[in-house]
């Protein structure tokens, strides 16, 4: 399935549930990010802050990781409405430091089938300079998409 050809899809509440669950997460608060989920489409913006340098003086990868597999894996979730999906593999390619600004993640569905989505996304940062990607599997779980884990 391709979600560029699927013009149904789930409605827009999914996303706005996602978006929810994802802000309320307690590691995001870290973060101090934003998001924002579509149809096969995920973006998240994280704000650069020095806490996030390693020695060098440029954000640590870890920080470039999160942003990419988290667009990626809700760009792979905003095609599934009932279960959380799952990272079960994620590449990532570090192209070009950063130390100010802010930091855009777009993920997007490459392909996908019932179990299996196929994910890429792209790291940007103030200036629009393509800064990082990554590309990853992901997999339907058992967990269930609930209040309880705050999907409301």
């Amino acid at each position: 399935m391709n979600p560029q050809s699927n013009t149904a899809g789930p409605p827009p509440e999914h996303f706005r549930k996602l978006e929810r669950m994802y802000l309320a997460a307690p590691t995001n608060e870290y973060f101090n990010l934003t998001a924002e989920f579509s149809l096969g489409e995920a973006h998240i913006r994280i704000p650069v802050r020095p806490d996030f340098f390693h020695a060098g003086g440029a954000v640590h990868g870890h920080v470039y990781f999160k942003a990419l597999d988290d667009a990626a894996f809700f760009a792979a979730n905003s095609l599934v409405e009932d279960v959380f999906v799952l990272t079960a593999s994620f590449e990532i390619r570090f192209l070009k430091p950063v130390n100010s600004g802010s930091i855009h993640a777009a993920g997007r569905v490459v392909t996908s089938s019932r179990k299996l989505f196929v994910c890429a996304s792209e790291l940007f940062d103030s200036e629009g300079d393509l800064i990082g990607w990554g590309q990853g599997h992901f997999l339907r779980s058992k967990i269930s998409l609930t209040p309880e884990i705050g999907y409301r």
